[in-house]
């Protein structure tokens, strides 16, 4: 199936200022994949704007694009046209060694299967990210400490991933995602392997972060889970189909006119 070109619209710059500045925007973004002779379109077209510290949930069926979306907001990937801007830099035209460097300084991911090294302790398991980054071994053990504790796992420090449940696993991840400091949490499916009381934890967690100030986005198939954002895009057939408010959002917007 080939696609028709698309007209490629002209993006700005988000400006900083009164109102929180727009760190993740996409202008007409399709990511096509060739399988043999057939063109097949994962996404569509997708424009959407995400400001500083807001707390967002891409939901969509399975194939509907959203974990391709999360790949491309992560700068996994680069996507076949279109533009992405990422805290002012379009990213669309960065090369893989330019991915890796705002990857690195900007973007904090947390997946569903924790991605732990099972020989290694908590603490080394949060240190990896500083090791590629190359700080050095004092100050990356302090500030890998200082995530574990950010993450109520202070005792921990010293057990292996098979020492720990499936809820300290979770943490330990999103610990290792915080110990680069970056603006931007990724969460893929992170509550999908843990039951409804753990996943209530790591949910409450995410929030606590986004009250710190850091800019949330959270992918899920699961109603009640996106319900603990405050906004929530749906994407269908690699479009988006809809963009709203969940109760929360309009609760806190409520009480911020209030205020």
């Amino acid at each position: 199936m080939s696609t028709p070109a698309a007209p490629q619209p002209t993006v700005t710059l988000p400006r900083a200022g009164g109102e929180r500045e727009v760190v993740i925007r996409t202008a007409d973004l399709w990511k096509i994949y060739q399988m043999g002779s057939e063109q097949v379109a994962a996404l569509r077209g997708i424009s959407i704007e995400i400001r500083r510290n807001e707390y967002v949930a891409i939901m969509g069926p399975s194939g509907s694009g959203k974990s391709t979306l999360m790949n491309l907001i992560g700068c996994l990937d680069s996507p076949t046209r279109g533009q992405y801007w990422l805290g002012g830099q379009l990213v669309s035209e960065m090369d893989d060694d330019e991915l890796a460097r705002i990857r690195n300084q900007e973007i904090g991911f947390v997946f569903q299967t924790f991605n732990l090294l099972p020989r290694a302790t908590a603490l080394h398991n949060v240190e990896l990210p500083l090791i590629y980054a190359g700080v050095p071994p004092q100050e990356r053990s302090a500030r890998a400490l200082e995530a574990l504790r950010q993450v109520d796992l202070g005792e921990r420090v010293n057990h292996k991933p098979n020492e720990l449940s499936g809820g300290q696993r979770q943490r330990v991840a999103i610990a290792r995602a915080l110990v680069n400091r970056p603006s931007i949490i990724l969460a893929d499916e992170p509550t999908g392997n843990l039951d409804s009381t753990t996943s209530n934890e790591i949910m409450r967690l995410l929030e606590v972060l986004w009250e710190r100030g850091n800019t949330i986005v959270l992918v899920t198939h699961e109603h009640d889970i996106a319900e603990y954002a405050h906004r929530v895009i749906h994407i269908r057939d690699g479009k988006v189909a809809g963009d709203a408010q969940t109760a929360r959002g309009k609760a806190r917007e409520a009480g911020a006119a209030r205020g």
